[in-house]
């Protein structure tokens, strides 16, 4: 009997990724800022370039907003209801944003609107690890990392936060032993960069046999240009067989 294919909704979830190691830059697809913020290195505040939110701090010296890292989970909640582009940039203290030129904020203010930096996106006063758009109407996120290894670590903390979440509905066995947890490694996507510099798929899922282990397929998906596009042709993509096969155990 030949096998079922898998449908979209057989798996856990679908993360579209595209590096370009060159700028230091990844552009997401699947991936929300609630998900984005608890899975790199912690994020002390949030310099808000474009935004909707209207509970952020005010700094007079940029006039842009910002958000504190006492106040960042009240922003996580409500970020996800303004369905608005948002970008952002980290930074340490006030004390940092307070010493930027005019020419350090105009260089900020175009990021935010050309989604790319004039010069560089990590500036030194602001000692920041992360520049952030996002973008509701072509459902992407593009992230520039000053540290390009965050961005296997962001994948492999999204996936783990997933099969923690699922190993913990079942037996009180299950939860018993949630100590033995399949797990992925950063340095094992590292592995698989060739295939997100092309553009890829990663699909996550728990396999039938052996019981207690996952896998992630992935599709080089060169030929898309534009992360919407995948998710309008999810299901055909699907048909097509992966290209490599990460086994979580």
């Amino acid at each position: 009997m030949a096998k079922k294919l898998k449908t979209a909704d057989d798996f856990m979830h679908h993360l579209y990724i595209h590096m370009n190691d060159v700028d230091h830059f990844v552009i997401f697809s699947g991936v929300s800022l609630k998900q984005f913020l608890p899975s790199v290195e912690s994020v002390k505040n949030v310099l808000l370039l474009k935004h909707a939110y209207e509970d952020g701090s005010f700094n007079m010296h940029t006039q842009f907003d910002f958000v504190s890292s006492e106040d960042m989970q009240d922003f996580l909640k409500t970020e996800q209801d303004l369905k608005k582009d948002l970008c952002w940039v980290d930074f340490m203290t006030e004390k940092n944003v307070d010493a930027l030129t005019p020419l350090e904020q105009a260089e900020l203010l175009y990021f935010s609107h050309k989604r790319e930096p004039l010069a560089t996106p990590f500036m030194g006063k602001l000692q920041n690890r992360y520049a952030y758009y996002s973008s509701i109407a072509d459902k992407m996120t593009k992230v520039y990392f000053r540290f390009m290894g965050d961005s296997e670590l962001l994948v492999a903390n999204l996936f783990n936060q997933m099969i923690k979440e699922k190993e913990s509905v079942g037996s009180f066995w299950r939860r018993k032993n949630k100590g033995n947890l399949p797990m992925i490694d950063p340095s094992t996507l590292r592995l698989y960069r060739s295939f997100v510099k092309e553009g890829a798929l990663l699909s996550l899922y728990k396999l039938d046999k052996p019981s207690g282990h996952y896998g992630i397929e992935v599709r080089t998906l060169s030929d898309y240009d534009f992360p919407d596009e995948v998710w309008d042709d999810l299901d055909e993509i699907l048909k097509i067989s992966y290209d490599e096969l990460i086994q979580i155990s």
